[in-house]
């Protein structure tokens, strides 16, 4: 027999933790832990089970031997019919499984699964903002050179460029928050979704099956449950977890594009450690791989997203198995890649650093062109028109844009230019002073940067684990 294929995403990418969320071994305890929940409701509500019969599938609850389970489902073509058969011959009891559905069991621990994931990710999500917010104070008043179309703009700060990315993480960490919210468990639903087997099972006493689903809820730790659902509950729900996965890889995916710019111009990197080598035929290279790989994560939870999205509004009366074979996959691969991701994330904010010197040479380069929008100001508050203004400067500016790039000037005179115009009215001594103070004109930078550390660390107070969370080794 052939040795397993991995899941790279799982082996490569994730964390231990959300492996062992999604493992196969811990997926089965999961079950039985379920199985033994409902047992204990079940005999608490009056149903025959012995209290020796919970005790003796107790025991054996972590004894798991896939090879097993797998020959039995090869019989029964049923999977959860193999993993009952074995933990009630592990137990020497059959008394799990009263009055359940196949889905009874599925849905629930998937979404206990997923719930779990949801609580890891947040952490994670809230431990990169506190990253973010790190190295926003670091860099707050470092002027670089801001890019629209990645052409040179304005003056900023890198701290605004790294906050500006942080701010999208925000507003992703509350929706994903409010997933949380809304998050609600299928409960003990049975076959089709009206609780027939348990009502018959408790002579149809409606309130006491009420209380076996509001103690398995509990065991879940959902904070709410579904009302009306089929078998399954409503696809649209992992529409709704994906999608915000999704959304909180997009603000790292930006960073990330954009600290692989920047490196290309050597203006800051992602960090390049002692024995690492970035490429095997070209000794310079210190490529953003680490970045590339960030990229790479969301582009894979869009796949998700849109797999996800294909079972949204797709399901058949009160449920079918067509979905299955699509969340298998998409259900724990989101979450490994999320998590695979935020594990990058936080390493390459560890490790990523600026070059001042180089940041210095591309702004001496393109000052004067950043400047423009406030020479621009100082026209119209001088009475000029502003159209008029505009089509002076613009023409000053692509010529010597033109100069520069054919070598005919090797600096920017563009405000010498500017002064010697009197179409805008402004003295060659103005417009040197608003070169000889372009420190200052990064405008509200400074402020922004520090409502952002503000609001980062308010999501470090509520989750608190963030705060020490530092990502594993990544490959």
């Amino acid at each position: 027999m052939s040795a397993p294929i991995p899941n790279i995403l799982a082996d490569r990418y994730a964390s231990q933790a959300m492996q062992d969320i999604w493992s196969a071994t811990g997926r089965i305890v999961l079950e039985r832990e379920f199985w033994i929940a409902v047992m204990k409701a079940q005999r608490g509500l009056g149903l025959s089970i012995p209290a020796e019969a919970i005790a003796a599938y107790e025991k054996v609850k972590d004894q798991v031997n896939l090879d097993s389970i797998r020959e039995r489902e090869a019989i029964t073509k049923h999977d959860v019919k193999a993993r009952i058969e074995e933990f009630n011959e592990l137990a020497g009891w059959e008394h799990i499984h009263k009055g359940m559905t196949s889905r009874d069991l599925t849905e629930n621990v998937e979404q206990l699964q997923v719930w779990r994931s949801l609580e890891l990710v947040a952490t994670k999500a809230a431990a990169s903002l506190l990253a973010f917010a790190k190295r926003a104070e670091e860099y707050k008043g470092l002027v670089i050179t801001g890019r629209t179309h990645n052409v040179a703009a304005q003056t900023t700060t890198f701290g605004k460029r790294l906050a500006m990315f942080g701010e999208d993480m925000l507003r992703a960490i509350e929706n994903h928050e409010q997933t949380m919210r809304q998050y609600a468990a299928r409960g003990l639903k049975g076959a089709v979704g009206t609780q027939l087997d348990q009502l018959n099972l408790f002579e149809q006493n409606a309130s006491q099956v009420s209380r076996l689903e509001d103690e398995v809820v509990k065991h879940l730790g959902i904070p709410q449950s579904l009302s009306n659902v089929g078998q399954v509950y409503p696809r649209s729900m992992d529409f709704e977890v994906v999608s915000a996965l999704y959304q909180l890889g997009a603000g790292p995916s930006s960073f990330a594009k954009t600290l692989r710019l920047m490196a290309g111009h050597e203006l800051a990197g992602e960090g390049f450690l002692p024995g690492q080598v970035g490429s095997s035929a070209m000794p310079h290279k210190m490529n953003s791989r680490s970045c590339e790989r960030i990229n790479g994560f969301h582009v894979i939870l869009r796949g998700y997203m849109e797999m996800a999205a294909g079972l949204a509004g797709d399901q058949w009366n009160e449920g079918d198995v067509s979905c299955s074979v699509v969340r298998r996959v998409m259900l724990p691969d989101a979450f490994f890649a999320i998590d695979g991701l935020f594990e990058t994330l936080l390493t390459v904010l560890n490790n990523m650093g600026a070059n001042p010197a180089m940041i210095e040479q591309e702004n001496r380069r393109y000052l004067p062109f950043l400047l423009t929008t406030t020479v621009l100001m100082a026209a119209v508050k001088n009475g000029v028109g502003r159209e008029t203004a505009h089509e002076v400067i613009k023409e000053h500016a692509v010529a010597t844009a033109k100069d520069l790039r054919s070598c005919v000037i090797s600096e920017n005179d563009l405000f010498d230019r500017l002064g010697k115009d009197e179409r805008l009215g402004l003295s060659p001594e103005y417009l040197k002073h608003i070169l000889t103070t372009a420190g200052q004109a990064t405008g509200a930078a400074h402020p922004q940067v520090e409502t952002f550390m503000k609001q980062a660390r308010g999501w470090g107070e509520r989750y608190p684990k963030a705060k020490d969370l530092q990502p594993g080794k990544i490959l």
